[in-house]
């Protein structure tokens, strides 16, 4: 079963840790630059992306900083954790990104090394954060975006009960040009 604690002290603010049965979604620290470089890196990883390779590790140091300082703010409104193995392996990184609390919405983001892909931790990483947003966040809506031609993904969010509900045209600015983005969500009550 997902279960999630505030074990993870950052400055004064406990930050989340949720847990699968084969994982552990903690707050990304510098320490895991090189990790998340190395996920930038790989042009498979980038074909879906709109953040483009980074051209060096100071590169993406700059982009992970801000990510790093939404983390240890006082009222997080974005989180970005590390994905990793009970062993501590890592093995990608996962975006939740709360909307204004008067609608008690979040938008979902994720990406993983290749190595690491059709062995169903993306759909665990995403059925023990949407159970961490329902049940603990009190969410009432959850929603994520994906390219229409990233099958992948467009698979992990049907398997954790997503629902299409939506196309955006020529939203996405890929390498391969724009491309149309499905929109999915999942309800509380669904």
């Amino acid at each position: 079963m997902d279960h999630w604690n505030q074990l993870n002290e950052i400055g004064c603010v406990k930050a989340p840790r949720i847990s699968s049965q084969r994982l552990e979604l903690r707050v990304i620290t510098i320490s895991d630059l090189e990790w998340i470089h190395q996920l930038h890196s790989y042009p498979e990883v980038d074909e879906f992306n709109t953040l483009g390779i980074p051209e060096n590790i100071e590169e993406t140091e700059s982009i992970i900083t801000p990510w790093i300082e939404a983390n240890q703010s006082e009222n997080p409104q974005k989180y970005t954790f590390a994905i990793t193995s009970n062993q501590q392996e890592f093995i990608g990184l996962f975006g939740l990104n709360l909307g204004t609390p008067k609608f008690k919405s979040a938008e979902i983001w994720y990406k993983l090394l290749p190595q690491h892909w059709g062995n169903g931790y993306a759909t665990e990483a995403v059925k023990a954060v949407l159970s961490f947003g329902f049940e603990h966040l009190r969410l009432h809506r959850i929603t994520a975006g994906c390219a229409v031609d990233n099958t992948g993904s467009i698979n992990v969010l049907e398997k954790c009960g997503m629902t299409r509900e939506g196309r955006s045209r020529k939203i996405l600015p890929l390498k391969s040009g724009w491309s149309d983005n499905f929109v999915y969500s999942i309800l509380r009550d669904d």
